[in-house]
């Protein structure tokens, strides 16, 4: 069984399979009198395919069993998916570029100040939390279309999860 090592989440690591969505590095607009600061442009959604609406959602998630089995990878031909954690845990992102290639797959450890948004097409595992009842504010696409495409791997692959913590 392959077993994935687990490296930091930036935001040079994570191009090739869509944005980081942090503040770190973005200069805020002062708005609110003050008060408030706003931070654009920190992702690029990408629903308008075949008519689609951007759709929010809040998920909630549970911990997989340790080592965490990696059996199924999905992709949204349609449209980008953006996780946004709402507790402040760190929380895995597992990617790849093509799911019959072991090769192609990476694993990160996301910070609980970090959101991710998959590019249209990116192959990617259903959200892997560290936390019981994690949640996340989720943008992605609703409409007409298939927009999910699901890969069943004939050989699992896992992440020992103790690695995230070091």
């Amino acid at each position: 069984m392959v077993t994935l090592s687990i490296e930091p989440l930036t935001q040079q690591a994570f191009a090739p399979f869509g944005d980081v969505v942090e503040t770190e590095g973005n200069t805020p607009l002062s708005i609110n009198q003050g008060y408030a600061q706003r931070f654009d442009g920190l992702a690029h959604i990408d629903i308008a395919t075949e008519g689609g609406q951007v759709n929010i959602g809040w998920f909630v998630a549970s911990v997989r069993p340790a080592p965490i089995a990696i059996r199924l990878m999905e992709r949204h031909p349609l449209g980008s998916q953006m996780f946004v954690p709402l507790n402040g845990a760190d929380w895995l992102v597992v990617v790849c570029t093509d799911p019959g290639v072991p090769a192609s797959y990476r694993a990160f450890a996301a910070k609980g100040h970090q959101g991710v948004n998959y590019a249209r097409n990116c192959w990617h595992h259903p959200l892997l939390v560290l936390k019981d009842a994690s949640a996340f504010l989720v943008v992605d696409r609703k409409g007409d279309g298939a927009n999910l495409e699901e890969h069943w791997l004939s050989e699992p692959m896992q992440i020992g999860v103790q690695s995230a913590a070091s």
